[in-house]
């Protein structure tokens, strides 16, 4: 008994080891070394069935078929929270933020603090429209919840369909969603691929776009 006690006692601590590397010490999500690691071997890769192949609910909805998206979300004005309220509030907000986003997602999607005031999401398997809708019902859960002290927060978000190009472009192009939805009001989410069509946005990366994240 001693011995089996022994090892369990070791592989806790092994076990509370990989937790503390994987995950963000505040809000205890996933952290970005773990998206790095995961993005970076295409764990979210589109699989070939679910590009090509239609099930009879999707084919009743007029073929549109399921992807996965990447999300990044930005906390609005989160400077002024730090600096009218002080950083205790501001971590306040980042973990209240956090548990909003674990309540408005699946439990096979993934969330992950970047750092800062910024989140990424990849929700796995649903249809451009399901994604829109989910992604706004987060930003108005957020919009509707009173934060202690503060306020009202709000939180902009741009998306992209997850593709075959690489993790520096895709995350550039959710990026550059983000951007522009930070620079024309806040509180919104924007979708890269109808801005792109639209003309407001062009689909190449810049330089500035990547050094951003890598």
């Amino acid at each position: 008994l001693e011995l089996i006690d022994g090892i369990f006692g070791i592989y806790c601590n092994y076990q509370s080891l990989l937790d503390y590397s994987e995950r963000d010490a505040l809000t205890g999500l996933f952290n970005r070394k773990t998206f790095d690691e995961q993005f970076s071997r295409h764990a979210f890769a589109l699989a070939p069935h679910e590009a090509h192949s239609l099930d009879n609910n999707e084919r009743r909805n007029g073929g549109e078929t399921k992807a996965h998206w990447l999300a990044v979300v930005d906390i609005d004005h989160f400077k002024q929270v730090n600096d009218q309220f002080g950083h205790l509030y501001g971590d306040e907000v980042l973990i209240l933020v956090a548990n909003i986003l674990r309540t408005s997602f699946r439990s096979h999607d993934r969330i992950f603090r970047f750092g800062g005031e910024e989140f990424v999401i990849l929700l796995r398997s649903t249809t451009l429209a399901d994604a829109s809708k989910i992604f706004d019902r987060f930003r108005q859960h957020v919009q509707e919840y009173d934060f202690p002290q503060v306020g009202k927060v709000t939180v902009s978000l741009g998306f992209v369909g997850i593709s075959q190009e690489t993790p520096v472009v895709i995350l550039g192009h959710a990026d550059q969603a983000l951007y522009h939805a930070k620079k024309n009001g806040r509180n919104r989410i924007c979708y890269y691929d109808e801005l792109v069509t639209s003309g407001v946005l062009s689909n190449e990366i810049s330089t500035n776009d990547i050094v951003e994240f890598f």
